[in-house]
């Protein structure tokens, strides 16, 4: 009987303390909602430093940011680090980050690389994305442009778009893998219809040289217009090329209107 009264305090206890975290990380949350950020680091820090990884992610935000306190990139990397090492997986990435790029913390790639894959492990599409570019790289570790391409494929799923145009290239190119026209412009259009402008400048290429589809300079010119208007030069001088050497007017007339229908669609479907 004593060890199931003691069972229950315990219980009880632990729900009690969970209820009174809740409230002061809620008042805290609502203080730096309204830019009350000195009354947020205040209820915030009292819980990061009894070990509430949740406090622990937003007071490094804080001092990453400079809100409320001084710009500290070396303290922002110690309250990740708690929160990382409780399997906090965006406390994870931004400490993979600061270990990659050599702030807050000393550039160590490999660090960076254990970092990145644990919260890619738990499905982080950003972290996949950099995790995949390291081992395809070699960064911190051997080239192998396998496993790479292997974290490449889970981000791109998830509809992480520099993933899919980075597959894009890859398969079209035939850069670390067998060369693949028609995987080239499954990711590439996937990634364009994002509104990734680079994707839509390759995607443009593609039509225009007829890799895995008929070439067709009306889509060519289509796509490259769509990705100049996105601010990608590359796709205004390919749109340019194509107005002078391959199109009649009656051709450009079309890819325009392609153009305007498919903004209109989003991207989809053109």
């Amino acid at each position: 009987m004593k060890k199931i009264i003691l069972s229950s305090l315990i219980i009880l206890c632990a729900f009690v303390s969970n209820i009174s975290w809740s409230a002061d990380f809620d008042k805290g949350l609502k203080a730096y909602n309204s830019e009350d950020y000195l009354t947020a680091i205040n209820e915030w820090r009292p819980l990061a430093e009894k070990g509430n990884l949740f406090a622990q992610y937003r007071l490094a935000n804080m001092y990453r940011g400079g809100k409320g306190v001084k710009q500290d990139y070396d303290i922002a990397m110690e309250w990740y680090k708690l929160a990382a090492e409780q399997g906090h997986i965006n406390s994870q990435f931004n400490l993979a980050l600061g270990y990659d790029l050599g702030k807050g913390v000393p550039q160590d790639s490999k660090a960076a690389l254990k970092w990145y894959t644990l919260a890619a492990e738990q499905g982080d599409s950003e972290a996949q994305f950099s995790t995949g570019f390291m081992w395809f790289h070699g960064e911190g570790m051997p080239k192998n442009y396998k496993t790479g391409i292997k974290w490449y494929k889970l981000a791109a799923e998830q509809g992480h778009s520099d993933s899919q145009l980075t597959l894009g290239l890859i398969y079209g190119e035939g850069n670390g893998a067998i060369q693949d026209y028609d995987a080239s412009f499954k990711w590439a259009k996937l990634a364009a219809e994002q509104g990734d402008f680079e994707a839509q400048g390759y995607l443009a290429r593609i039509y225009a040289k007829g890799y895995g589809v008929i070439k067709d300079y009306v889509y060519s010119h289509m796509w490259a217009n769509i990705s100049s208007s996105n601010g990608y030069d590359v796709g205004a001088e390919l749109r340019d090329l194509l107005e002078k050497e391959y199109m009649s007017n009656l051709d450009i007339s079309q890819a325009q209107k392609l153009a305007r229908e498919c903004v209109a669609k989003n991207y989809k479907d053109c």
